[in-house]
């Protein structure tokens, strides 16, 4: 059931037609900033050469884009773009009014405050190691 919520939210929303790999690395830089394709590929579980290639295609769609670490120059820290921020947030926007609208009109009052009273216990949940 929570399993079917979380794909409608999914598709309410897209940055165009990604693999699930290219989703992950964007939603790992937005989640925690700038970081080195070596570093997406541990983090992913990948081999190094098959992260090259789906950092690769996000810099070609204009999703993400790699500057010289000022640490090390020899490294390139990846980032997203503003375009792919923009992305995040329209795509969350579209989220939250779908989400809106599904509970107005598929639930009770009493049930809607329910679900509300719930968010705290659900938080909990998603946070338990």
């Amino acid at each position: 059931m929570l399993s079917r919520l979380v794909r409608r939210l999914r598709e309410q929303s897209t940055v165009g037609d990604l693999t699930k790999s290219q989703e992950a690395v964007l939603l790992r830089l937005e989640r925690d900033g700038s970081t080195t394709t070596t570093a997406l590929a541990r983090a992913e579980g990948m081999r190094p050469q098959s992260m090259a290639q789906v950092v690769q295609a996000l810099e070609e769609a204009g999703l993400v884009t790699g500057s010289a670490d000022p640490s090390d120059g020899r490294r390139t820290l990846l980032a997203l773009t503003d375009t792919a921020r923009e992305h995040f947030r329209t795509g969350r926007l579209a989220k939250d009014d779908w989400l809106t609208r599904a509970i107005l009109h598929s639930l009770t009052p009493e049930e809607a405050d329910l679900l509300a009273a719930s968010v705290p216990a659900l938080r909990r949940l998603a946070d338990y190691p």
